[in-house]
């Protein structure tokens, strides 16, 4: 029997210190987001980073928590609820880190006679620290604790046409009413050494502005390249001036460099440059987050108006829009009657 298995990035349990902390080690302990031997991983988070941080991110994710829960959590609940009533398959909803673990939603599956699983990672970029760290451990589970499942992963699908189009007709929604001078397409930041160990040729991958327009195999596990890939896409279906529109990359550690340009300095730049009304979207996730909810749409207005810009728009993920609900149920159902996915 088939089933679905779709895995997003997780959450603390609360928005205290006390539940932050551990969700904290889990992650940045994880090799694929923190890529240094683990002796020093272990001294930089838990000798570090953890001394301090989870007050800090307790403190953000209060502003931005629910009365539900963590809105990551709630949203992601809300668009596997939507699914599962467009498909005759179980569908079953885990985390990567955090307590809605990935293997309890097996367990879930394995519950219901599932033994062909289909895991669809909610990322629609391919980056080691995203979508790859879910791929090995769902993996890592079923070989452990559910051998008899065959796992089917979902590609990342980033330039599908049906997704660009969703995505689009959501971010034209947003842009009604609203005068723009610019649109910002801030994705997830990640270390440049992340693209080059993702790169398969080990060659490719320059991260000179040029590599990107080159065409590789190494563009299906480069991250920079499919965002890049997903704003002109975006910007060619709505028609956008292409003076108008540019892309960025938001959240880093210090130390080492990450990919350019920053979101943060951005906003401080296009306000000098004049640009009053701006726009914001964060299509390197498809469900609202801390990220999203708190470092781009509060700190990034207050950084945007503080340098000079007045008018500022964030529009949401795609979330549990019905539209993307129901393209992800063509694409299960696909899946179950010719075993085909996205591309």
């Amino acid at each position: 029997m088939k089933g679905v298995l779709l895995v997003n990035l997780g959450s603390p349990d609360s928005p205290t210190a006390k539940d932050v902390k551990p969700y904290l080690d889990e992650f940045l302990m994880d090799e694929r987001v923190i890529d240094v031997p683990k002796i020093f991983r272990n001294l930089l988070v838990r000798g570090i980073i953890l001394q301090t941080r989870p007050k800090r991110s307790a403190k953000a994710y209060k502003k931005i928590w629910w009365e539900e829960g963590s809105p990551l959590i709630v949203i992601s609940e809300r668009f596997a609820t939507k699914v599962q009533k467009h498909t005759e398959l179980p569908v079953a909803l885990g985390m990567r880190y955090g307590s809605m673990t990935i293997k309890n939603a097996l367990q879930q599956l394995k519950n219901k006679g599932v033994d062909e699983v289909l895991l669809v990672p909610l990322y629609p970029h391919y980056a080691m620290s995203s979508y790859e760290t879910v791929v090995v451990k769902v993996l890592k589970e079923q070989q452990d604790n559910f051998p008899e499942m065959q796992v089917t992963t979902m590609p990342a699908f980033y330039k599908n046409k049906e997704y660009i189009k969703v995505l689009s007709d959501s971010i034209a929604e947003g842009l009604k009413g609203f005068d723009y001078d610019h649109i910002l397409f801030s994705y997830h930041g990640i270390p440049e050494r992340h693209i080059r160990k993702s790169d398969p040729t080990r060659f490719h991958c320059k991260i000179d502005g040029s590599c990107c327009q080159i065409n590789s195999v190494a563009h299906h596990t480069c991250y920079r390249h499919q965002c890049y890939d997903t704003t002109e896409l975006v910007k060619n279906s709505l028609q956008l001036p292409e003076d108008k529109v540019s892309s960025s990359f938001q959240s880093r550690l210090a130390g080492d460099p990450w990919l350019k340009p920053y979101t943060d300095y951005e906003f401080e730049r296009l306000a000098k440059e004049g640009k009053k009304n701006l726009v914001v979207i964060t299509p390197a996730f498809v469900s609202d987050c801390l990220e999203t909810l708190e470092e781009i749409a509060m700190e990034g207005q207050e950084q945007f108006e503080e340098a000079g810009g007045e008018q500022y728009k964030h529009i949401p993920c795609l979330n549990d829009n019905d539209a993307w609900v129901a393209l992800m149920a063509s694409w299960i159902k696909d899946w179950q009657l010719k075993e085909l996915l996205p591309v």
